[in-house]
C-alpha cells in the first residue's frame, strides 16, 4: 500500500470506542458520512514510457539520475491516484534526494571501512548506523508526507524523534548481539563451542520477535499521519500481527512441502527410468540443485501475496480516528492469481512487462481501500501546510530497504 493513502487522522486527540471491526465510531452527523472514493487511473502503456527512459537514463548516468528518475515515478503513481475526484500530488525535488544519497553514501562507506579493519571497528560501525537510523527514519517520513498533497494541502508526519527511538532501536538487537558475538570470538578459526549455540539462539529469537519488530514500526508510523488538523492512531494489537506471521508459517511450510513432493516424484521417475547407475546419480544431484531454487520461487510466488493481502487488511483496517474510517478489502486469491499472471508475463516478455505488472498491482491494492468521513473534507483545505522533513532521510529509508508505506 503507497504512503500516500495516510493522510487522514485525528481530529480530537485521541480514538474512542473503537468497535468490533478495529475502527473508531462515533455516530456520524446527519448530513454525514461522506465516502472518499479511490481509484488508480494509470495505465501500463503510459508508465511504460516513463520506466523505459528512466531505465535508460540509469543506465547511461550509472545510476546518477536515480533521484529524478524516482521523483518520475512517484508523481506519476500520486497523480494517478484519486482520492473524492482529485488526484494526489508529488512535490520532492530530486537535487534534495540527490543530496541526500551523496550523505547516506558517506555513512556507508564509513561503515564498510570500518568493517575492513576488524570485527570491533565493524560492531562499532553497526552502533553508530542503529544510532542515526531512527533520526533517518523520521526525516524519511517528514520528508514524504509534507511533499504529498491533495486539493493543495499537504500532509504530515508528527512522529517524534524520541517516540522514533523506542520504537525501532530494538530492531538493531539481534545484531548487535551477533556482532558482539563475532567481536568475541575474533578471527579465530576454531571458535569456542558457546559460539553456534549462542548463534542459533540469537536467530531463533530474532525470528520470534519479528512480529512484534514489524508492529511496532507500523504503530509509529500510523500513529503519526497527519492532514490538516487530524491525526491517525493504530489500534492493531501485536496479537494479529502473530496471527498472521504464524499463518504465513503454514502456507510457506505447505509450499515447501509440496515443492518437495513434486521433485521427490520427478527424481524417481528419472531415476527409474535411468539407463545406468551414472544417469541415476546424475538426477539425484539434479534434483538436490533444483528442490532449493524451486521452493524459494514458490515462496516468493505464492507466500508473498498471503502477506501482502493480510498485513495490508490489518494494517488499514486498524488506522482509525474519531471523524475519519478506512477499510481494506484486499482478496488474497486475487493478489495471488495477478501476482502468477504478473510473472509469467514478465517471464515471457524478458522484463519488459514490469511497468505493466506494477501498475497493475498498484490499482488492485489501493482501490481495496475505501474511506469514510463524518467531516467535509472541503473544510479541511484551508490549513497550514506541513514542514518539509530532509531529503536524507528519504534516501535512507531506501537504502536501508525500509518500507515506510505499506
Amino acid at each position: 500500500m503507497n504512503e500516500y493513502l495516510t493522510g487522514d487522522g485525528d481530529a480530537h486527540g485521541g480514538v474512542h470506542n473503537v468497535g468490533g471491526n478495529g475502527f473508531a465510531y462515533n455516530p456520524l452527523p446527519a448530513h454525514g458520512p461522506y465516502r472518499l472514493g479511490i481509484r488508480f487511473t494509470g495505465s501500463g502503456s503510459e508508465y511504460f514510457r516513463i520506466w523505459i527512459v528512466n531505465l535508460l537514463l540509469l543506465m547511461v548516468t550509472f545510476g546518477i539520475y536515480y533521484p529524478w528518475a524516482k521523483v518520475r515515478r512517484l508523481r506519476y503513481f500520486f497523480g494517478n491516484t484519486v482520492v473524492d475526484g482529485d488526484p494526489l500530488d508529488f512535490h520532492g525535488e530530486p537535487l534534495k534526494i540527490l543530496l541526500g544519497y551523496f550523505m547516506m553514501g558517506i555513512l556507508f562507506s564509513i561503515y564498510s571501512t570500518l568493517g575492513n579493519v576488524s570485527a570491533l571497528a565493524g560492531l562499532i560501525g553497526f552502533l553508530a548506523v542503529a544510532a542515526l537510523w531512527p533520526a533517518l527514519l523520521v526525516s524519511a517520513m517528514r520528508f514524504r508526507m509534507a511533499n504529498t498533497s491533495w486539493r493543495g494541502l499537504r500532509f504530515g508526519f508528527r512522529g517524534s524523534m524520541r517516540d522514533a527511538y523506542r520504537a525501532l532501536i530494538p530492531v538493531f538487537v539481534p545484531g548487535i548481539l551477533i556482532l558482539a558475538a563475532v567481536t568475541r570470538v575474533g578471527d579465530s578459526k576454531n571458535p569456542p563451542g558457546w559460539f553456534f549455540p549462542a548463534f542459533g539462539l540469537i536467530m531463533l529469537a530474532t525470528l520470534g520477535v519479528i512480529p512484534w519488530l514489524f508492529w511496532k514500526f507500523k504503530k509509529y508510523q500510523h500513529d503519526h499521519y497527519a492532514f490538516a488538523s487530524i491525526q491517525t492512531s493504530f489500534t492493531a494489537t501485536v496479537g494479529s500481527f502473530y496471527k498472521v506471521f504464524f499463518k504465513m508459517l503454514g502456507v510457506a511450510l505447505l509450499v515447501s512441502v509440496l515443492t518437495g513432493v513434486l521433485v521427490a516424484a520427478a527424481y524417481f521417475a528419472m531415476r527409474t527410468g535411468a539407463p545406468s547407475p551414472k544417469s541415476g546419480r546424475a538426477a539425484m544431484a539434479l534434483a538436490a540443485g533444483v528442490t532449493p531454487l524451486l521452493a524459494m520461487l514458490a515462496l516468493f510466488v505464492l507466500a508473498k501475496p498471503y502477506v501482502i493481502a493480510r498485513f495490508q487488511n490489518v494494517i488499514w483496517s486498524h488506522t482509525v480516528n474519531d471523524s475519519v474510517r478506512f477499510t481494506s478489502d484486499l482478496r488474497f486469491g486475487r493478489v495471488l492469481l495477478l501476482t502468477l499472471k504478473n510473472w509469467l508475463l514478465i517471464v515471457l516478455t524478458l522484463g519488459l512487462y514490469w511497468p505493466f505488472a506494477a501498475v497493475a498491482m498498484a490499482r488492485l491494492r489501493l482501490e481495496a481501500v475505501s474511506a469514510e468521513t463524518r467531516d467535509d473534507p472541503q473544510l479541511l483545505v484551508r490549513q497550514p501546510n506541513a514542514a518539509e522533513g530532509a531529503a536524507a532521510g528519504d534516501a535512507g529509508a531506501d537504502l536501508f530497504g525500509l518500507d515506510i508505506g505499506l
